[in-house]
């Protein structure tokens, strides 16, 4: 197995979480992502306003994957310090095991991550009011940078099953498919789509969304990786 076997199956991974993470924090990061429009763009149109919003979402993917690509290094340079074979098998089962529990939080089967995101919410009302005029001046990647800081346990959770994923590509992947899977719901809800956010909040969607996360977790622990490489279409050697 090399680390590019991982790629497909991480990006997925982390797509499925970011999705299901923009469906139960989408009021804070859609107020984030207003703030941030409003306050970069505050007399441009629309179109304008739009190219800031994406700029700032930009910033904060960037955030993700590096975080995920950091973190994963160093969890793979724990990784080589005991024989690969065993190490291996147990990262894939952590993993999965954080896979199924977001799959179960999104649901409503298992306590939620929600506490980060009001440490968060708090962090952005003291941001808005200390360094407001600063962030007016600032680059919209800039500002999504420090958006991507921000306390999440979403965000959080995804970077754990980063952690496991034993390699800094595979960690990267998966924080870049979280970013990109939280993308459309806070986009509809930086520009008011309020009836895209009612379809994406709906129960049966949070089901769909965590079943196939918790699916995934399954596969990620039961499948052997030659058949996961198969099923991704991907060589085998």
């Amino acid at each position: 197995m090399t680390d590019t076997t991982l790629v497909p199956l991480s990006l997925v991974g982390g797509f499925l979480a970011g999705f299901a993470s923009s469906l139960h924090c989408v009021g804070m990061c859609g107020g984030i992502a207003s703030s941030l429009t409003m306050t970069l763009s505050p007399s441009a149109q629309n179109g304008a306003r739009l190219r800031t919003l994406m700029l700032a979402q930009l910033g904060r993917v960037m955030a993700y994957v590096v975080a995920g690509g950091v973190l994963a290094a160093l969890g793979s340079q724990a990784y080589f310090e005991f024989d690969r074979a065993e190490a291996h098998l147990i990262l894939r089962w952590a993993g999965a095991l954080v896979l199924v529990y977001i799959g179960l939080s999104v649901i409503g089967w298992a306590p939620s991550l929600a506490g980060f995101d009001r440490a968060g919410a708090g962090i952005q009302s003291f941001i808005a009011t200390r360094l407001g005029h600063r962030v007016q001046a600032a680059s919209p990647v800039m500002a999504g940078l420090v958006w991507g800081l921000l306390p999440c346990g979403m965000v959080y959770a995804t970077l754990f099953y980063a952690l496991l994923s034993g390699s800094a590509v595979s960690g990267a992947m998966i924080m870049l498919g979280f970013g990109l899977g939280t993308m459309p719901a806070v986009t509809a809800a930086a520009l008011g789509m309020s009836h895209i956010l009612a379809l994406a909040q709906r129960q049966r969607m949070r089901l769909a969304v965590g079943l196939a996360i918790i699916i995934l977790g399954f596969a990620s622990a039961a499948l052997p990786w030659r058949t996961i490489a198969a099923l991704c279409g991907l060589p085998l050697a």
